[in-house]
């Protein structure tokens, strides 16, 4: 895992991207900044949901962890609920298979491109140790026997290789597949499909051949005791505990069952789904057995446990697993195919009598779990967050360091929408430890689906826990079939997918966007609301050439076309007039696209419809989808614009306040050199949400409308071209100046998008992208903040509106909210993304809200009206303050940040953030007691900018945006983390803090706990003396080197892995990583004091030697006289 350590933001930044100019005058001494380039480092920090395209499974029976690798070479490990880990293999190759090294804390994984890897468990983060590369053969199945370190390869060619799985060595003993069936077989036996040893005999292994040949190899003896032939492929093989019997599940449907000792001839022959003849002929072939489990019991039948084997006139069935039982047999319907199951057992030794307990069934999109104790096989009530893509995500809001009380509220009227009928026992993945979270605040993630779900997720801990599930579309009519189907969508599909989000935790108001342009305002309540009639408003904005007024500030619309009906219930004959017809000459004229339902709405306890807002076909011309939405509690408003104009709402009265053309937004203070538009004869489809289901990266170059992509105050895509068509399409399509030179394999969106505000062309996509209300000074010539909205749009303009809002109380329902336009325009490069107020401190000046309180109360609705009354967080600067700058507004758009102050509106800072990308996320976010401004663009990097004086504080190339799923999702909160959907089923949450990424280990759970390993089971009296039992086999003696030699080079390569001792020198962090750099340092300091010992004794030797020739020397010499040398 890479860790990005930004110590040192690049100095140049600032001159290279013309960063952070200030203006003279400027007051850069008034505010201290606190953050540091030090206070950032970028990492991932854990994913969640269920593993995309799931390939292989195991688990170890004694740690009770389960393993899951999936097609893109990922892996994901779940043990107790909380307890889940993330890893890749780096060449992303699908893992074919996976073997637990069971109570070891380590895992082998083989993969599609013939490798095989040792994974460590013992530490959070698993590291590979050791891995072998296959050059000359395929790899088709592996097995690992309990408690042995001999590790079983199966290849393509019917060869068996033997690796040594403490040093990933291969064995010179093989078994060749020409030895393996001899004379038994003319033609090639196909694949090694199964590879097991006998359980009460070590020495024997069985081995299945693809084509239906089954041998029985001696390993001692390394010859075939018997081989086992039938006439259809095999797809696997299960022994009984006694090994005196095995199954194999076939490709006709069938099942066979041998006795070892009698190989001529299959002692039972079943087909569980065939019909049987009264002939006593063959019954008929059905669908391919794919995988059969043989679990005995002591107290009665023995279960078999298949998947697959339907008969083939089941056309439209569901997939199944099928559970035999004595006589009887359960047909388990699933929703998805199966791609493996697992049987788990009391033992993990094979020659114990087995007592199955439960089935792990993996799903291509889901993980089941039966309960095989109880009656009717009920399934586990499944406590991981694997629900995420249950209808498909289509944006996504995340809120850190939320309201203390609104988890526990969420999650008690989320706890009665829990279904019934689950096992009573408890989850039985139940192995590792929670890490020592030191994050204290709540988390909620929010995600919006196709479907119109919206789900509010627990985050907090590094957990994800589903608290609540809201369905928008209970509020509409849902078409019973095609003939009553009204022919005014502007989707093809999902006409209820949820496009934006935006959420007030303090005062729980909830407001939602959808593809069809309606928009829903949910009120919270712990109490049943009253069986009621959904209220409805439909808006018409449009803009037509005949209705243009300059607007002078009118409080109420006075446009030919204000559309605001406000009643109690859908207007009857009005919804649908008889223009609505599908006729090819009729006009469509003041028809929503969806019909709200007309019967009462029961409203239960958590989130109650409050109003129902819809825009409505004009003259033929079908409303364009919402690109921005906002609410605030404290004014009692929403607003939301797309490319036709703005409305503003009052949801407390249910009447229509503003609703304007984007250029009438503008009056005399228009910049922009404007040609007159009118209706377009010739429509052009309009972008939806991108279809995240397989496959969609590839979607970008199957659309052709001229979209945009903008990521506003909550998450979305708005539609920047064309003005109407009949329908939208759910793919999503790039931005119209990125398609010309878009390569899939460039894997980023690194074209520039043209900011030119000139051009005539551009003016036809101005949309309104972003809103922020908040007590602000909107002129220069104001003294006191007042209650405003500042709107954002595509052109990179900001105007600001002021509110005047009646007393609070029951004035308040009674007497209009005013909105005046205030003349202000402040213009940046590049579309608006995210607006923001800091007050002369430099800190965050949220917007007002009001605090929640029961609207289903008993009190009695006066005294409810008096009790309403805006308490805004922040306190307006006071008057002892120096008025001149009072506060500032940070605003950042596409290309660049500014900073003005108020109500001076001076720009004192100014910042380029990308010149050749642009960003597609924007959030002022708190951190270590600060703020800062944190960017994501579409070329990958994630940066932050300090605030004020928007200096560069980190800039990493995070990852290139390779579909449109992460630019749609990608989303910042406090506290330093993001997260975006990394897949169609997966969340990943990262961090760019410094703290953070020093305390991830600590907050990190455990997968590996010391386990005592189960006793064997004992052999008994009469088999430990007349010989029956296990048999154990010193494998050492037959794989060992000395023995069975060295295998070829060529046939395979060892790899070093990075959780290797090599590795351990430079990655090993904290207390585990210091006592490995001990240990390390200890076999070097012995090897070292061997060496000196040896070197020592060397020496010790030669000064002997050379004494005992001095001695004899000595000798020789001593009689000798001088002139005798």
């Amino acid at each position: 895992m890479k860790k990005f350590n930004i110590r040192k933001v690049l100095d140049g930044l600032s001159s290279v991207s013309s960063s952070s100019s200030s203006q003279p005058g400027n007051r850069d001494n008034d505010i201290q900044e606190t953050l540091q380039s030090e206070h950032f480092q970028l990492c991932k920090t854990v994913r969640h949901g269920f593993p995309y395209q799931p390939s292989a499974m195991a688990f170890d029976p004694v740690q009770k962890i389960l393993a899951i690798g999936t097609q893109n070479g990922s892996l994901r490990l779940f043990g107790r609920p909380g307890v889940e880990c993330y890893c890749q293999h780096d060449n992303g190759a699908a893992v074919i298979q996976l073997q637990f090294l069971i109570n070891e804390g380590a895992l082998v994984s083989a993969l599609a491109d013939d490798s095989i890897h040792l994974w460590n468990l013992r530490q959070k983060r698993p590291a590979i140790l050791h891995s072998l590369k296959f050059n000359r053969e395929r790899i088709t199945f592996c097995h690992l026997p309990f408690q042995s370190k001999w590790f079983y390869v199966g290849t393509e060619r019917g060869n068996i290789h033997i690796v040594n799985v403490e040093s990933f060595t291969l064995s010179g003993y093989v078994i060749m597949w020409n030895k393996a069936i001899e004379l038994s077989s003319k033609a090639h036996p196909g694949p090694v499909v199964h590879i097991s040893d006998n359980p009460i005999d070590e020495g024997k292994l069985l081995i299945g051949f693809e084509s239906g040949t089954v041998v029985l190899w001696d390993l001692k003896s390394k010859k075939a005791d018997y081989r086992y032939t039938y006439d259809e492929a095999i797809h696997s093989v299960a022994w009984h505990h006694e090994g005196k019997q095995f199954i194999c599940s076939h490709s006709d449907g069938s099942l066979t069952i041998w006795n070892v000792r009698s190989p001529a001839k299959s002692a039972q022959i079943i087909t569980p789904h065939g019909k049987q003849p009264k002939d006593g002929k063959k019954p008929e072939p059905c669908k391919p057995i794919l995988k059969v489990e043989y679990k005995t019991t002591r107290a009665g039948d023995p279960f078999m446990v298949l998947s697959g084997g339907l008969s083939y006139d089941t056309v439209g069935r569901r997939p199944c697993l099928t559970v035999m039982h004595g006589k009887s047999t359960a047909v388990l319907e699933m929703d998805y195919p199966i791609v493996d199951f697992l049987t788990l057992c009391e033992t993990p030794y094979p020659n114990d009598v087995q007592e199955p307990y439960a089935v792990v069934v993996l799903l291509e999109k889901d993980l089941v779990v039966i309960d095989l104790a109880q009656n009717g096989y009920p399934i586990f009530e499944n406590p991981y967050p694997l629900s995420i893509h249950e209808s498909p995500v289509t944006c996504c809001e995340y809120f850190a360091d939320c309201p203390v009380d609104l988890i526990p509220a969420l999650y008690s009227v989320g706890s009665r929408q829990k279904r019934q009928g689950y096992s009573k026992k408890e989850w039985p993945i139940s192995g590792g430890n929670w890490g020592l979270g030191s994050q204290s605040y709540p988390e909620i993630i929010i995600t919006g689906h196709a479907d119109g779900s919206v789900k509010f997720w627990d985050a907090s801990a590094m957990m994800l826990q589903v608290l609540y599930k809201l369905k928008t579309a209970k509020v509409f009519d849902k078409s019973r079939n095609k003939d009553d189907k009204p022919n005014t969508d502007i989707v093809d599909e999902d006409p209820f997918a949820i496009q934006i989000l935006s959420w007030c935790p303090e005062s729980r108001m909830l407001c939602v966007a959808g593809v069809s342009a309606h928009v829903i305002i949910y009120k919270f309540s712990k109490q049943e609301g009253a069986t009621e009639v959904v209220q409805l408003l439909e808006v018409r904005l449009q803009y037509e050439l005949n209705d243009v007024e300059s607007p002078e500030g009118d409080q109420v619309p006075s446009l030919p076309t204000p559309g605001a009906t406000s009643s109690s219930q859908p207007p009857a004959p009005q919804s649908q007039p008889s223009t609505s017809s599908s006729s090819s000459d009729g006009i469509r004229d003041n028809v929503p696209c969806l019909k709200v339902r007309s019967t009462p709405l029961k409203q239960s306890a958590g989130y109650q419809v409050e109003l129902v807002i819809q825009l409505v076909w004009v003259s033929g011309e079908p409303p364009q989808q919402i690109t921005s939405l906002g609410v605030n509690s404290s004014c009692g408003l929403v607003v939301f614009g797309n490319s036709n104009g703005l409305a503003i709402v009052d949801y407390l009265q249910k009447t229509v306040l503003l609703n304007r053309g984007i250029i009438e937004l503008y009056g005399s203070n228009d910049p922009y050199q404007r040609q007159p538009r009118s209706p377009r004869k010739t429509r052009q489809p309009s972008g939806g949400l991108c279809d995240i289901n397989e496959g969609s990266t590839t979607s970008e170059d199957r659309c052709k409308s001229p979209t945009s992509v903008v990521t506003t105050n909550h998450q979305h895509f708005y539609n920047g071209g064309g003005r109407g068509g009949a329908k939208m399409s759910r793919k999503l399509s790039l931005p119209t100046e990125l398609k010309p030179d878009l390569d899939i394999r460039d894997n980023s969106f690194s074209r520039s998008r043209s900011s030119s505000v000139t051009s005539i062309d551009k003016e036809s996509q101005e949309a309104i992208t972003s809103f922020q209300f908040c007590e602000t000074f909107t002129r220069k010539t104001d003294s006191a903040a007042a209650p405003s909205l500042w709107v954002g749009t595509t052109l990179g303009t900001v105007l600001v509106f002021v509110l005047n809002l009646p007393p609070a109380g029951e004035q308040r329902l009674l007497q209009p909210v005013i909105v005046l336009p205030s003349g202000t325009l402040i213009r940046l490069k590049g579309a608006i993304l995210r607006m923001s107020f800091l007050d002369s401190t430099g800190a965050l000046y949220p917007p007002a809200c009001e605090p929640w309180r029961e609207p289903n109360a008993p009190n009695d609705k006066d005294e409810k009206d008096r009790l309403r009354k805006r308490r805004p967080v922040s306190v307006s600067p006071s008057a002892s303050q120096e008025i001149s700058e009072n506060q500032y507004a940070v605003i950042c758009s596409e290309k660049q940040a500014k900073v003005i102050a108020l109500p001076s509106q001076n720009c004192i800072y100014k910042h380029n953030i990308t010149e050749t990308s642009f960003v597609l996320r924007a959030d002022m976010v708190q951190m270590n007691n600060s703020i800062c401004l944190a960017c994501f663009c579409a070329n990958g990097h994630i940066m932050t900018l300090s605030l004020p004086s928007l200096r560069p504080l980190l800039d990493v190339n995070y990852l290139p945006l390779t579909d449109m799923r992460i630019a749609r999702t990608f989303c910042f909160t406090n506290n330093g983390q993001a997260l975006y959907l990394v897949s169609p089923t997966e969340m990943q949450r990262i961090t760019y803090s410094q703290d953070m990424c020093e305390n991830l280990q600590e907050m990190l759970g455990e997968l590996f706990t010391p386990v005592e390993t189960p006793e064997a089971p004992n052999r008994g009296f009469f088999k430990g003396l007349f010989g029956g039992g296990a048999q154990s086999l010193d494998r050492e003696e037959l794989f060992g080197e000395s023995v069975a030699g060295k295998a070829s080079r060529s046939l395979a390569q060892h790899i070093p892995g990075p959780g290797g001792i090599e590795g351990m020198k430079g990655a090993a962090s904290g207390v585990v990583g210091d006592l490995a750099r001990a240990r390390i340092a200890l076999d070097e300091r012995g090897q070292k004091l061997g060496e000196l010992d040896e070197r020592t004794a060397a020496m010790m030797a030669s000064a002997e030697s050379f004494s005992k020739h001095a001695h004899d020397m000595m000798l020789k010499c001593k009689d000798k006289k001088w002139y005798q040398f």
